[in-house]
C-alpha cells in the first residue's frame, strides 16, 4: 500500500536571533507559517529492511546525507522496527532556499511513517522526534502559524496567521543556514518585536501583522547578496503590501492582501528570476 503526506514550506513572519548559548548553538524567536507550495511525499512498506529514496531532482542526495532517510532510519532504530520503505519525493520547493523544504520532507516522512506503521505517536512526541533530525523539523510536524522557540524545538501553535497572497521569489544562488550563523555580530542585529507579532496574529491584523514582520538574519545574508535588498524594495515598489527574507535566505516573499496585487507583483519579479510563485497561505 502507498500512502501520500503532503510537505508545505514555511516562512518566517518573524525571526529574533536572542543570544548564543553555551553549546554554540542559538536561542531564537520565531513566528512560523505554512504556505501552499508543497512537496508531496510516497511511502510503501518494502519486503527488505532498508530505506530506499527517489526524487525528481538528481542533484539531491538519497543517502544518510538525505533528511528523510535519517528521520526514518531513527524511526526505525527507536521502534525496532525491521520492515523497508520505499520513498519518492517530489520536490516543488526550491533547495537551501530558506523555506524548511528538508525539514518539512522530514516532518512529513515522520507523519506517514505513524500512519503506515500505526505507532500512535501524538504530535508532541512525533516533533521531539523530528527535533532530532533537524532545528526545523518540529514546527514542520505541526504545519500550522507558531510560535517556535528555543533552538527550534520549542513549538506553540497560535492563531492562523491573516489569510492572503504570497508571492515567494528564489534567487539563483544557494546559502548555507551554518555559515551565516556564523557571521552573526550580536550587536549589529535587529531584533523584531515577535510578542507584537504574535499579538497581531491572535487579533486576525493583517495590516498589525505586517508592520510587525521583522528577521534579525537579514542584515548578515544581505551584506553577502545584495539581490535580497534589491527584491524586498522591488516587491513593495509593485504594491506588496509586505517583503521579508524567509529564515537564512535567500528567498524573499512579500504578502499581499488583494490578490490583483498579488498578480502584478509575480508578473513584475517573473523576468527578474526563474523562481517565482504565487500562492496561498494554509489555514
Amino acid at each position: 500500500m502507498e500512502i501520500m503526506e503532503k510537505a508545505p514550506a514555511k516562512i518566517n513572519l518573524g525571526l529574533d536571533i536572542l543570544g548564543k548559548r553555551p553549546d554554540g548553538l542559538h536561542e531564537l524567536a520565531m513566528v512560523m507559517a505554512s504556505i501552499d507550495l508543497a512537496d508531496r511525499l510516497y511511502l510503501e512498506e518494502i519486503p527488505e529492511n532498508k530505506i530506499l529514496i527517489e526524487t525528481n531532482k538528481a542533484f539531491l542526495p538519497t543517502d544518510k546525507k538525505n533528511h528523510v532517510y535519517e528521520a526514518l532510519e531513527l524511526v526505525k532504530e527507536r521502534f525496532e522496527i525491521k520492515k523497508g520503505l520505499r520513498v519518492k519525493i517530489h520536490k516543488e520547493i526550491p533547495v537551501a532556499a530558506g523555506l524548511g523544504g528538508g525539514s518539512t520532507d522530514s516532518a512529513a516522512a515522520l507523519r506517514a511513517v505513524n500512519r503506515l506503521w500505526d505507532l500512535g505517536l501524538t504530535i508532541e512526541e512525533l516533533a521531539a522526534l523530528g527535533a532530532e533530525v533537524g532545528s526545523d523539523v518540529p514546527y514542520c510536524v505541526y504545519g500550522q502559524t507558531s510560535l517556535v522557540e528555543g533552538f527550534g524545538e520549542k513549538v506553540t501553535p497560535i492563531a492562523s496567521m491573516p489569510q492572503c497572497w504570497v508571492v515567494v521569489v528564489k534567487p539563483r544562488m544557494s546559502v548555507s543556514t551554518r555559515t551565516i550563523f556564523a557571521q552573526i555580530v550580536m550587536e549589529d542585529l535587529y531584533h523584531p518585536d515577535i510578542e507584537a507579532l504574535v499579538s497581531a496574529i491572535e487579533d486576525n491584523d493583517y495590516q498589525k501583522m505586517t508592520e510587525n514582520l521583522g528577521n534579525s538574519m537579514e542584515v548578515v545574508t544581505i551584506k553577502k547578496h545584495p539581490i535580497i535588498q534589491q527584491l524586498k524594495d522591488r516587491m513593495l515598489r509593485y504594491g506588496a503590501d509586505a517583503a521579508m527574507m524567509s529564515g537564512s535566505g535567500p528567498t524573499v516573499y512579500a504578502l499581499c492582501h488583494k490578490y490583483s496585487r498579488a498578480k502584478h507583483v509575480f508578473n513584475a519579479l517573473k523576468g527578474f528570476c526563474d523562481e517565482v510563485y504565487l500562492v496561498r497561505t494554509l489555514k
